[in-house]
């Protein structure tokens, strides 16, 4: 495998693409874009186009985080006035690490304060995802947030390697275990020195990876690493709600907790802080979890 976090920020350098394609080129357009009869193939809404490389991983299939990631950095590029403020996406079909992403950018609306932004993520043929992303100008106010107190970060004897998080990562549990314990996890976690600019979608990338294995946690006998034997997992919708500006390279912890598993299906949801207490950013996610005969 090649270097997990060169490569992690190659993908995040997305690169605009022009909307109409070249000869012999795959039209990456939604068909809303394209045009319809009597408008001479005029586009009805303002619309980008950006591609993002895909990461080499050895079970050949998208990490979830990814898309999260480049999807965050596509309505930044489109909308660079304004940061994410939330983000609501669908995954619709598996993703394969051989090929680009392309994502398609509609401005829904843009005013002063505010944007709405949808965007298609398609490789080849198929769309992947889909994604309703809300951006806001920074504005000043008075701050006051009701949450429990961060936890004391564990000390270096925890540290933990997480499967595609290439950073430093630390931890009291772990996901593999098979013995039953409450559904909450802690997971504290900090980038090597990286743009400010990618922040968000770094934070993103690393949000996709825990809510099902925390959701597995009540169950005797299982753990996350069962995942293509004991069980079949993926995440079916995912939301982030950005609260504060922060860096990925100070300590930020990952709280998870899931309340639910039931018909098929999990569902979690999470905060992010900073060492010192403040709340960042938060999360939910509904994942796919059939068990085997």
């Amino acid at each position: 495998m090649p270097d997990l976090w060169s490569e992690l920020l190659t993908c995040l350098a997305l690169r605009q693409r022009p909307t109409s394609p070249s000869p012999g080129e795959t039209d990456v357009r939604p068909a809303a874009a394209v045009g319809r009869p009597g408008t001479g193939g005029r586009r009805r809404e303002t619309l980008t186009v950006y591609e993002g490389a895909s990461q080499r991983l050895d079970h050949g299939w998208l990490y979830g985080g990814q898309l999260l990631a480049q999807i965050v950095r596509a309505a930044m590029c489109a909308c660079p006035a304004k940061a994410v403020k939330s983000l609501h996406v669908v995954f619709a079909h598996e993703g394969k690490g051989d090929a680009p992403v392309f994502y398609i950018v509609q401005r829904q609306h843009e005013g002063r304060s505010f944007a709405t932004l949808t965007v298609t993520a398609r490789q080849k043929r198929d769309i992947v995802a889909t994604a309703v992303v809300s951006m806001h100008a920074h504005e000043d106010g008075p701050e006051h947030q009701t949450v429990a107190d961060v936890s004391e970060m564990p000390g270096p004897r925890h540290r933990v390697q997480v499967p595609l998080l290439p950073w430093e990562t630390r931890s009291t549990a772990d996901l593999d275990e098979t013995g039953a314990h409450p559904p909450d996890y802690e997971l504290w976690m900090r980038t090597p020195q990286a743009p400010a600019e990618f922040g968000a979608a770094l934070a993103a990338y690393a949000t996709d990876l825990s809510p099902i294995g925390t959701a597995l946690r009540p169950l005797e006998g299982v753990g996350q690493s069962g995942n293509g034997t004991a069980f079949t997992s993926a995440t079916i919708t995912h939301s982030i709600w950005f609260h504060r500006a922060f860096h990925t390279d100070d300590w930020l912890l990952l709280r998870h907790h899931s309340p639910l598993v039931a018909h098929g299906r999990c569902f979690g949801k999470g905060d992010i802080f900073t060492a010192d207490g403040a709340l960042v950013a938060s999360f939910a996610q509904e994942g796919l979890l059939r068990f085997r005969p």
